[in-house]
């Protein structure tokens, strides 16, 4: 009872993170040069385009999310929009898995 009652302190302190969905990194790094990624974000994410974002680093948490804001419609924007609605799922978590790590 006593271990049960620290894990579900610990979980809902935000100390213990569950993903749901673990991405492959050397997955999401052979998608983000197949779907045009790095046109727009350069290399592992470093923003080659002025206007562009980096996003490599920043945590997967962050980076599925926003992802899924695109895909559902509920961040616009006409260039990550259409591009984002070609995910699924897993490309998603292994897009953040890989940028997570540069």
């Amino acid at each position: 009872m006593r271990t049960s009652a620290i894990i579900a302190m610990l979980a809902l302190s935000g100390l213990i993170n569950t993903p749901l969905q673990a991405g492959d990194a050397a997955a999401g790094a052979s998608a983000y040069n197949a779907k045009g990624c790095v046109g727009c974000h350069g290399a592992a994410g470093k923003k080659p385009i002025a206007n562009y974002p980096a996003i490599g680093g920043k945590p997967a948490e962050f980076i599925s999310a926003e992802l899924n804001k695109f895909r559902s419609g509920e961040r616009n924007n006409p260039i990550m929009m259409p591009m984002a609605k070609g995910l699924n799922d897993a490309d998603v978590a292994n897009l953040a898995a890989y940028l997570a790590a540069q």
